[in-house]
């Protein structure tokens, strides 16, 4: 029975119930490290010290997640969705592991890189079989259990995440993901069965590599320019321009390349290159408020670390709320009108957070993010949806991974560059003063709210509507 010939039926109750149980519980491995590390920044620098090493915590997991989310794509389309998905659980739970056993802020950071390498294929795999099992029109009810994952992870993620800080031990950030970890594998194993077809590529690891590498300068030079070298030093300069050609030089590899790690054939399809485009703005929006907001309601509103998480958690909760319905709406109004009022919606949340100040309440500072969210659940998955709408069986992993890899791009280079602004007006001092700090991080607000409009622009190109492709098309995989 093909994923397009199962009962029509729909829920945890259906047929294909036990799978879509299995990749909601594998979501919320990134779920909730979305939101749960943030609130515990300040304790964690407290202990480890280097705050202005922090940024590193999220830039080295993203840019990890980003590189092997390409790799993770092309292996999906050639082996099955099932054995990427087990190793990047298993990946991902010794990330945690070693994460929690840290002793000092450069062995986290490179943990960090440990689990981002797992996340790497969590992500878009679970986006990806639910793309595999579900129509367009069923994707638009499943998107609510999927969101639903979402919502509760922005309330327990920043609950938990202070907690532990506050009263427990920030180390079981981390190793709260060992269970989670071990019974998503153990569902995925079990529940889910695929007889995918074999094809005997091979993957690029040159391109895999050049991306790794231009990235990682133009991320090390963002995030050190300005403390650890001038931004106009030698150091400084030979980043950025060697950075710049490693990526000229890949983008050369990929067109040789017999089956490149990011194809070129997708930057042929506007409905692609519009929502990678979203998808990269998305991520470094997401990335720069929940790095900067809990740290501003901390060091510069003096609340504690679990309030903190609380109002950051404002916008994760809103993302989910409205991208339940979001479905609803794309097939009424299409996806060109659901991602501007979203990414419109955004822009508005991202103003409205400039005009708070030292003696601003929390709860103003949390209505902007939701208003944020909000706009992310209309503009987010919509416009990955009719990627993968557009897309074969046999490049349905690619498109996917694609749309995730830019996102991941995006949130590794916006925290770097967040990061490197912030640290340019406060220094090198691990406990900033509460007015050194306020100006600082409005500067973050300021670039989230200019890039807030110009995903407005990129949201305006998408097609109105997306038809999907045949099933038939392409050969699917048994899946069930």
């Amino acid at each position: 029975m093909t994923a397009t010939g199962l009962k029509s039926s729909i829920g945890l109750r259906s047929e294909r119930g036990p799978i879509l149980a299995a990749i909601m519980l594998a979501t919320s491995l990134v779920a909730l490290d979305s939101t749960i590390i943030a609130t515990a920044v300040l304790t964690i620098t407290d202990q480890l010290g280097g705050f202005s090493q922090f940024p590193w915590l999220f830039s080295i997991y993203l840019l990890a997640q980003a590189v092997t989310v390409p790799i993770y794509g092309k292996l999906a389309d050639m082996l099955g969705r099932k054995p990427v998905m087990l190793f990047g659980i298993a990946v991902f739970a010794l990330g945690s592991l070693l994460c929690g056993l840290a002793t000092s802020m450069l062995g986290l950071i490179i943990f960090r890189a440990v689990q981002g390498i797992g996340a790497g294929a969590v992500g878009p795999m679970s986006i990806t079989i639910a793309g595999d099992l579900y129509t367009l029109a069923e994707r638009a009810k499943v998107q609510a259990y999927l969101a639903s994952v979402w919502a509760m992870s922005s309330v327990l993620g920043p609950l938990l995440g202070g907690v532990f800080s506050e009263y427990i031990s920030w180390r079981w950030i981390f190793l709260v993901n060992l269970p989670l970890a071990a019974v998503a594998g153990w569902m995925i194993l079990r529940k889910f069965t695929e007889v995918a077809p074999r094809r005997s590529h091979r993957i690029d690891y040159a391109g895999a590599g050049l991306l790794t590498l231009g990235a990682g300068a133009l991320i090390l030079a963002l995030l050190e320019g300005g403390q650890a070298w001038a931004w106009n030093s030698p150091v400084s300069l030979a980043l950025f321009i060697g950075g710049a050609l490693v990526l000229v030089l890949f983008g050369l590899v990929e067109r040789r390349a017999a089956n490149p790690i990011l194809p070129l054939w997708v930057l042929t399809r506007r409905v692609l290159v519009a929502s990678s485009l979203v998808s990269l703005l998305v991520g470094a929006i997401l990335l720069g408020l929940t790095s900067y907001v809990p740290t501003f309601a901390q060091g510069v509103l003096g609340t504690g670390a679990l309030v903190a998480g609380l109002t950051v958690g404002a916008l994760t909760l809103g993302w989910p709320l409205m991208a339940s319905q979001a479905g609803k709406i794309y097939l009424r109004i299409g996806f060109r009108r659901t991602a501007v009022i979203g990414s419109s919606l955004a822009a508005i949340g991202a103003a409205s957070l400039l005009l708070v100040d030292s003696d601003s309440g929390l709860l103003r500072v949390a209505l902007g993010c939701f208003v944020v969210g909000m706009g992310m659940g209309l503009v987010a998955s919509p416009t990955l949806i009719a990627a993968q709408a557009s897309a074969e069986w046999s490049e349905r992993g690619v498109v996917t991974s694609t749309n995730m890899f830019a996102r991941s791009l995006g949130s590794a280079l916006g925290v770097a560059l967040f990061g490197a602004l912030v640290n340019a007006r406060i220094g090198e001092t691990d406990h900033p003063a509460p007015e050194v700090l306020s100006p600082a991080i409005h500067v973050v607000f300021i670039g989230v709210a200019v890039m807030a409009v110009v995903m407005v622009g990129a949201a305006a190109m998408m097609p109105s509507r997306t038809i999907e492709v045949a099933a038939g098309a392409t050969p699917e995989p048994t899946a069930h």
